[in-house]
């Protein structure tokens, strides 16, 4: 059974960073894609970042270039750097791991909040 608990939301400035951390526990750690989505009061879920077993990376529009996800497979584990933060940043964060079609089912993070005011 896979289980992901998240970590490193909290209250930012504009301009400001945060790492956000997602860790999981399971055996298919390795061969699953990950991703981090978030979601803001009556806003529509949205995808910003996944990426592949093998590492590689694809952002959405609205974060490329100040937001940046990493994986450490030895520690099963997922990053989100958050640079240049927004007030339109402000949201739930969610990361999630989905193993290959037929593997398994998707798990997700408990959720994260992140706050950009001055």
């Amino acid at each position: 059974q896979v289980q992901l608990v998240e970590s490193g939301g909290g209250l930012v400035q504009p301009g400001g960073s945060l790492r956000l951390s997602c860790a999981a526990a399971g055996s298919i750690f390795r061969i699953a894609a990950m991703g981090w989505y978030r979601q803001a009061p009556g806003k529509q879920r949205e995808l910003i970042v996944t990426i592949t077993p093998g590492g590689v990376p694809n952002y959405a529009d609205s974060v490329k270039g100040r937001f940046t996800i990493s994986r450490d497979n030895a520690n099963n584990t997922v990053y989100l750097q958050m640079n240049s933060l927004k007030f339109e940043d402000t949201a739930a964060y969610y990361c999630y791991v989905r193993p290959p079609v037929g593997a398994g089912a998707t798990y997700w993070g408990q959720g994260t909040q992140v706050t950009v005011s001055s």
